[in-house]
């Protein structure tokens, strides 16, 4: 009898704090300064409006913002570890690899670290979102078509969604971007959040199989 009553006990305690789990998942952002309010307060930034407006609906998720200006994807696979034994999340979002093709990176680099990112979320039970970040033209259409796949590539080999890079309808009204052209102005800012809470509230689902593993754990 007091060996049944304990694993009532034991099961209930694991499902409430699934459900907490649940209802409170947490999504880690690391990207570079399109996310970071580059040109602008941090609270007038897209990431920290958006988590205002997640809060006022009960979303049950908020984003945990780990970007920062000039960030490579060589940067945030080294920073990544140090922010996974700090923070405790269930989704990871990756906007890098802006700066890479900006600086000329070899694609082939570009993709390993993208790669070696998601293995590193995956070992963690982290559910990983892959943006499909575009840089300007003006590298010519040889290097742009190699850097386009490696997002593509990334995505089919680690088997991780693909995202629409969020600034695709934004960065074609030269008013909504900065005088250098790359990065999104303040009036840009509410409409990034239009785009991302669109896109978050169609991959952003409870799964309680994942937060489970993650409890047992």
């Amino acid at each position: 009898m007091f060996k049944s009553a304990f694993k009532v006990l034991m099961v209930s305690l694991l499902l409430s704090q699934s459900f907490s789990v649940l209802a409170n998942s947490r999504i880690l952002l690391l990207g570079d300064s399109l996310s970071a309010s580059y040109g602008m307060k941090q609270d007038e930034g897209w990431v920290y409006l958006l988590n205002q407006q997640l809060k006022t609906n009960n979303a049950g998720y908020q984003i945990i913002n780990a970007s920062i200006s000039g960030e490579t994807t060589a940067g945030g696979l080294s920073r990544l570890p140090g922010i996974l034994s700090k923070e405790s999340v269930d989704y990871l979002l990756i906007e890098l690899g802006g700066n890479d093709g900006l600086r000329g990176f070899p694609p082939k680099l570009i993709k390993n670290n993208l790669l070696q990112i998601i293995d590193l979320a995956k070992q963690k039970n982290i559910k990983v979102f892959l943006m499909n970040v575009r840089i300007p033209p003006n590298y010519g259409p040889r290097y742009n078509k190699m850097f386009g796949q490696v997002f593509t590539d990334v995505s089919a080999k680690a088997e991780v969604e693909l995202l629409p890079f969020f600034l695709n309808t934004i960065a074609i009204h030269p008013e909504l971007m900065q005088n250098d052209g790359i990065h999104p102005n303040i009036e840009a800012q509410p409409k990034i959040v239009e785009v991302m809470a669109k896109q978050l509230a169609t991959i952003i689902k409870p799964e309680s199989n994942l937060n489970q593993t993650k409890v047992s754990n």
